[in-house]
C-alpha cells in the first residue's frame, strides 16, 4: 500500500531526494503517486512534520 502525504506537509522538500522511485511530486502540499510508490517508508522516516503516513 502506498504512503500518503497529509495536510501537515510544509513542502520542505526533505522527502524528495529520499524516494528511490521518484514517486513524490512538488506542490503546496507534496503528493505521492500511489502507482509508483513501492511502500518502502523512507520518505516517512525523514519527514520533519510527520506528514507522511501509510495509506489505507
Amino acid at each position: 500500500m502506498a504512503y500518503v502525504i497529509t495536510d501537515s506537509c510544509v513542502a520542505c522538500g526533505t522527502c524528495l531526494p529520499e524516494c528511490p522511485v521518484s514517486a513524490i511530486s512538488e506542490g503546496e502540499i507534496y503528493h505521492i503517486d500511489p502507482d509508483t510508490c513501492i511502500d518502502c517508508g523512507t520518505c516517512a522516516s525523514v519527514c520533519p512534520s510527520e506528514a507522511i503516513i501509510p495509506g489505507e
